[in-house]
């Protein structure tokens, strides 16, 4: 049969012409997809296939808990420092070790300042030249553009005529020379291009800004964290020592100049969010008010373990809520517990692993197994290294399926907006209802919240207000920070069960982090002082993952599904919802030969 209904609702006809894009570029890592359109150009099936293996569980195993955070952050260099936090908590969690409140605080603002870079870097320098077309941007008249940035923005500083006329200039010199550079193989003359040469010129000019703002964010995890990508984590705290009296020079790295360099970032953070980021999403998106496709499993079922309490270790005061929502119902928020081994499990029926023994099985990730079997299903075309059409009813992807109590669920900005506009959370109401307002004015339409999220520029308007929140609440954190300094606490650190000898035999911990794509999560068991088993379940995975055993499909295929294409050979349709959750593929897969043996083998005395 070419047509089939999976459980969660979804109609599958795979008669169609096949269209495959491989890779997927302008994404961090490695990621196919092949989409099954009718004669109208529609798509009525997709399969999304992560095409690299993921191998840190393996690598960690046996290996130093208070040292896997520098392994597992390596997963990726993208989403930098959400992995460590993770890892550090997940051990903290299982040796019940209590870090100090400036600690807290100082990670909080790393946490919160990836949120802010991550979603820049990830609107302006992989998605917006989905929506913005920079050739056409040469046909802008700068003084009309001066006039659409002071209405969109009144509060930004450069909207000169004279300014975007000189950066068209640029633009054109840059045309001119032939090397496109990022703006070469697009798909400029495609009809899907919806915005006016002023909107084009306003977008390019912040892509430019944006470059530069993003080098000045990421200072902040050099002074905590000594570095970026990559920045230093420590179980039991943070590896920056507080001098308040002293200069860098006596051995602390944090005293009073750092600190107000790092308020000064912050507040370029808060600034360029309220005034660019955020109304360039909603300025962009009016031209598109057509294009309400993309919502999938985002306008069904979510799901997020919540974040950023405001008193350490107390889920109550979650400034992100967690929850699940199903099917669409905003009236029912279910709980999430991923120590409850019937919740979280992940599923390998349609993935390259095996679950000996257990293959429909699926395992919760404290007793997960991470064991590759790269296999072809009998309906593929081409050969293991020449793929040309994959076999869905079989194993098709590197990564796993994770389900919540069997249902797919969809992770990111967007279920993290969408739970918080369901649970009442004032600020991001607020965020949301100001900011649909405004679409509305501007498109002169008249959506609701609820229709305006569940689509594929919702999902990129979430993660624009989840950064703007994020620098808002870094103002909270730093002015705390200084309060608990000026109270005369300058611990950083709790190294009380440091020692190994003051661990029990076994343990096991689980730590959560709202990272800039989804809700990660990090699992570790621990006996006689080295890692016996990890796992981490990471936001791709969620999104990206294949069918399970029931015949779900996952949020990356249930987002493509109904899709109108102007021109399937050049699917920037595909590109544009695939792009708005910024796949991370590399967190979900890593490397392996092409025949399955061992690349190299590494041992350290």
């Amino acid at each position: 049969m070419s047509t089939v209904t999976t459980p969660n609702g979804y109609t599958l006809d795979t008669s169609g012409r096949r269209v495959v894009v491989d890779p997927v570029t302008r994404i961090e890592g490695h990621m196919r997809c092949e989409v099954n359109v009718d004669q109208d150009n529609v798509i009525r099936n997709a399969v999304s296939t992560g095409t690299m293996w993921r191998g840190l569980e393996v690598i960690v195993k046996g290996r130093d808990p208070r040292d896997v955070w520098a392994f597992v952050e390596r997963i990726c260099g993208v989403c930098t420092g959400c992995h460590a936090l993770a890892s550090v908590r997940a051990v903290e969690d299982a040796l019940n070790i209590k870090i100090p409140k400036n600690a807290y605080l100082i990670r909080e603002m790393m946490a919160k300042t990836l949120q802010v870079h991550d979603h820049v870097v990830h609107f302006y320098h992989l998605h917006a030249l989905d929506w913005v077309n920079p050739l056409n941007a040469l046909k802008a008249d700068p003084k009309a553009t001066s006039v659409l940035q002071q209405t969109v923005s009144p509060n930004h500083p450069q909207s000169s005529p004279g300014y975007f006329r000189d950066i068209q200039s640029r633009i054109k010199k840059f045309v001119d020379s032939g090397q496109l550079g990022p703006f070469k193989n697009g798909y400029w003359s495609n009809p899907a291009y919806k915005l006016s040469p002023e909107a084009d010129l306003m977008g390019v000019t912040h892509y430019l800004e944006a470059l530069d703002m993003q080098r000045e964010f990421v200072k902040v995890h050099t002074i905590f964290g000594g570095k970026n990508p990559h920045p230093n984590y420590l179980v039991g705290g943070v590896p920056c020592a507080i001098n308040m009296d002293g200069d860098l020079a006596a051995g602390a790295p944090l005293n009073m100049e750092r600190l107000e360099f790092v308020r000064s970032r912050i507040h370029e953070m808060v600034d360029f969010c309220k005034n660019v980021y955020v109304p360039d999403v909603i300025a962009i998106a009016s031209f598109y008010k057509d294009w309400l496709y993309g919502g999938g499993l985002g306008a069904k079922s979510v799901m997020d373990y919540g974040d950023y309490a405001k008193v350490p270790y107390d889920k109550s005061t979650d400034q992100m809520p967690g929850g699940v929502i199903l099917n669409g119902n905003w009236d029912e928020v279910f709980e999430v517990d991923p120590r409850d081994p019937t919740q979280v499990q992940e599923f390998v029926t349609h993935s390259w692993y095996t679950y000996p023994g257990q293959e429909n099985k699926g395992l919760h990730p404290w007793d997960g197994v991470t064991e590759p079997k790269f296999e072809l299903g009998p309906n593929t075309k081409g050969t293991k290294t020449n793929i040309q059409e994959i076999d869905e009813s079989a194993k098709y992807s590197w990564i796993k399926a994770p389900r919540w109590k069997g249902h797919a669920v969809e992770v990111g900005p967007l279920s993290r907006y969408t739970l918080a506009y369901a649970k009442k959370f004032p600020h991001q109401r607020e965020q949301v209802d100001r900011s649909v307002a405004f679409f509305n004015q501007l498109a002169g339409t008249n959506l609701d919240a609820k229709s305006a999220l569940q689509t594929t520029i919702g999902r990129t308007l979430a993660r624009a207000l989840e950064a703007e929140y994020c620098a808002d609440m870094m103002v909270d954190d730093w002015n705390d920070l200084i309060a608990n300094i000026k109270a005369g606490d300058t611990a950083t650190a709790n190294m009380e069960k440091w020692d190994p000898s003051t661990w029990p035999r076994e343990a096991k911990g689980v730590a959560t982090v709202a990272a800039p794509r989804g809700a990660l999560g990090h699992w570790v068991r621990i006996k006689d002082g080295r890692i016996e088993n990890y796992q981490a379940v990471v936001p791709t995975t969620w999104n990206g993952s294949p069918r399970d055993p029931a015949g779900n499909i996952g949020a990356f295929e249930a987002s493509l599904m109904n899709t109108k294409m102007e021109r399937p050979d050049e699917p920037v349709e595909i590109l544009r919802t695939l792009h708005s959750f910024d796949p991370c593929l590399a967190c979900s897969t890593h490397v392996m030969s092409e025949d399955g043996s061992e690349l190299t083998r590494v041992k350290v005395r």
